[in-house]
This record gives structure tokens, C-alpha cells and sequence, in this order.
């Protein structure tokens, strides 16, 4: 089981990012292709997600891997 400290940070970063492009869940989740409950649980840090998924967050998100992580 993944530590939850780490998904909480990985979820905080995920909302830090939606809400400065002026993303809702819902709209995101559209985006992705993903449920509005799914991203909500990931924001939370009560979901671990795949790599792959990782990759169409941030591609949704429109930020590369790198800057995603950054002051992680």
C-alpha cells in the first residue's frame, strides 16, 4: 500500500494545477476521460493511479512531467 503522505502530495499538486488553469473536476475529469469521483479521490489522496495515468493528468493539465514534480 502506497504511503498516503505521498498521495496526498500528489493530490494537492493535481489540485494546485487545476485551479490556476481555471479547471473545475468535472471539466478535467472530461478531459482525461476519467469520472468526477475518481479525480476527487486522487485530489484527496485516497486513490493511487497508474503512470499512465499520470502522463494524461499532466498532459491534460498542460504541464510536462518535470514542472508537474517540481518543489515535490
Amino acid at each position: 500500500m502506497a504511503d498516503k503522505k505521498y498521495l496526498k502530495l500528489f493530490g494537492t499538486r493535481i489540485r494546485e494545477l487545476r485551479k490556476q488553469r481555471n479547471l473545475t473536476q468535472e471539466s478535467l475529469a472530461e478531459k482525461i476521460g476519467f469520472s468526477v469521483n475518481f479525480i476527487g479521490m486522487i485530489e484527496r489522496g485516497e486513490r493511487n493511479t497508474t503512470v499512465e495515468n499520470v502522463f494524461k493528468i499532466a498532459h491534460a493539465l498542460d504541464v510536462s512531467l518535470s514542472e508537474f514534480f517540481k518543489d515535490m
